[in-house]
């Protein structure tokens, strides 16, 4: 709940009233990594879910497969919000990935 707080905060209020073109830059920066914190979150606690299921339903080879699998998604969904942060640093968030 505290984690969706803060997230909230740095999504709607990372952005100053008249910080021109650098600020927008930083804002969007700002706001792409609060999605991409938020989307780790989200990952890791459906790998947790996922693999404690695989485990007491298929066991512990099939809780390790779900895990590395999830780990995979994870890292993929993890890079692609560094890119869109880095994207968003250079142009303003003008064609920053949602």
């Amino acid at each position: 709940m505290v984690v969706v707080l803060m997230l909230a905060c740095v999504a709607g209020g990372g952005r100053a009233a008249d910080a021109g073109e650098t600020g927008r830059r930083a804002g969007g920066a700002v706001e792409e990594g609060a999605k991409t914190g938020g989307r780790a979150v989200r990952d890791g606690v459906r790998t947790f879910g996922r693999t404690t299921k695989a485990f007491f339903t298929r066991g512990p080879k099939a809780a390790r497969e779900t895990w590395n699998a999830n780990a995979q998604d994870t890292a993929e969904t993890a890079r692609a919000g560094g890119r869109a942060a880095r994207d968003a640093a250079r142009d303003g968030g003008a064609d920053a990935a949602e």
